[in-house]
């Protein structure tokens, strides 16, 4: 029963961390089509925050032993490429 707990956790932690990268995507998407462009300090500044705000989550997630330190950093990794073809799409407009 303690390890069914344990994957719950796990689990949980994962999508946990998973929504927060989602919201993080989806509030650049935002700022990128209605609020400033990306050579924007503002959006430089929204971006750099939000992003090591999450970081910290997914190093305190890893250090509890809820998340595989591999698996933060590829949903880091996944949410800084999709960022950057976010980015690399606002410059083509």
């Amino acid at each position: 029963m303690a390890s069914d707990m344990l994957v719950n956790h796990r689990e949980k932690a994962y999508a946990l961390l998973k929504a927060d990268a989602d919201k993080i995507l989806k509030l650049i998407k935002v700022q990128m089509e209605n609020l400033t462009m990306p050579q924007c300090p503002l959006y430089e500044e929204v971006l750099d925050t939000q992003m090591f705000g999450l970081s910290r989550e997914i190093d305190f997630a890893v250090r509890l032993g809820l998340v595989e330190d591999t698996e933060g950093k590829s949903l880091l990794e996944t949410l800084e490429q999709e960022l950057s073809v976010l980015h690399e799409a606002s410059l083509k407009k």
